[in-house]
Formats: C-alpha cells, structure tokens, sequence
C-alpha cells in the first residue's frame, strides 16, 4: 500500500481482465521499482523455498509477472532458474518452459499474485507433464477465494503466499488506508466476485 502496489476503490471498482469488477488492483510489478521492498519481497520468498519446500534444486516462475521475482529467490538461494510460458510458443523450439533442467528434478514454482489459482496450477501441470517434481508454489499475495482452494486441493498442489486478503484488510483499516464502512463491501466482493456488483 506503501507504493501503491495494491489500490482498494470499493466506490470505484476496477475491471479485471476476467470483466469481474473489483474493488481491489493488485500491481506486484510496481515491488521491482523499490529496492528495499524488492528486497524485503526476495528474502522472505527465498526463506519460503528454503524452510518449507526443502530440498528443490530449481526454483522457476510463471510468466511474466512470476519471471523477475522468481530470478530474484533463484540467485538469492544460489538455484539454477526456468520459466513456465501460458502455452508453447508457436514458432523456433516451441517451447512452453525456458531453460535447463533434468527429468526427475524438484521445482519450487514462484507466483506474483494468485486468484482463481488457474495458471499457477496450469504452470506446475506443464512442469509435471515434463518429468519434474513440484515441490510447491510461493505467491507474493493471494486473494484467499475459495474456487481457487478447491482447485489447489484437487490438484494437491500445496501453496503458500507472503500475504493474503485477510490480512491486507486488516492492515488497510489499521492504517487508516480504507474507512470501516468499506470493509463490508470488500468482504462481499470477495464471496462471489464474478457476479459482484458495486
């Protein structure tokens, strides 16, 4: 909030990708123009993949936004580094997955954000589908919606975020950041988010 890397408008929703409105934007890309954050961001990531997920010996990142955050664990643990494309590109090698690895090698997979949960799990489905172990997914933040923790649990994919939705709110009033009066909306929001209207 700091940086305004997350931005809560309950009054002024926001439209996803998706079309959902949304009373919240979160932009974890804004975190690699502030070194202390970025830093802060890395250490924590990297003690994630180190006492958690132990013994992966690659760390890779769903493209693009996991890309440069996933760098940052992989040369902060000393661990070689792979990204996960949405698909195979269709020209040259035709590669969904970027770099060297082994079959049989154990991932931790780095994430900036999870929602529904579906690329991620679709990231981690194409490393398997390669021959490699998934050791679990770290996420800078995630929105805590429950389709996407039955996804995670059907796909027994464990995963582990920095910071959550719960906790961002608390933080937000706190703060000071939102008035207690949006916090009802905010909470609904997240219940039915596809169909939530302002």
């Amino acid at each position: 909030m700091q940086i305004n890397a997350i931005i809560l408008q309950p009054k002024k929703p926001f439209i996803w990708t998706s079309g959902w409105k949304s009373p919240i934007y979160c932009d974890n890309r804004k975190i690699l123009s502030y070194p202390e954050i970025r830093n802060n961001i890395r250490q924590n990531l990297s003690a994630i993949a180190l006492n958690h997920f132990k013994g992966a010996n690659i760390i890779a990142g769903v493209a693009t936004a996991g890309i440069p955050h996933g760098v940052l664990v992989a040369e902060e643990i000393g661990a070689p580094f792979i990204y996960v494309r949405d698909k195979a590109k269709n020209h040259g090698k035709k590669n969904q997955i970027e770099g060297y690895y082994n079959i049989g090698d154990s991932v931790i997979l780095i994430e900036d954000l999870i929602s529904s949960g579906k690329s991620s799990i679709a990231a981690a489905e194409a490393l398997i589908t390669k021959g490699l172990n998934i050791k679990g997914i770290i996420s800078i933040f995630n929105y805590g919606f429950n389709h996407a923790k039955n996804s995670f649990k059907k796909s027994k994919i464990e995963y582990i975020s920095l910071c959550d939705y719960d906790t961002l709110l608390k933080q937000a009033i706190d703060s000071q950041y939102i008035e207690k009066n949006d916090l009802e909306i905010l909470k609904d929001w997240r219940k039915n988010p596809s169909i939530w209207k302002s």
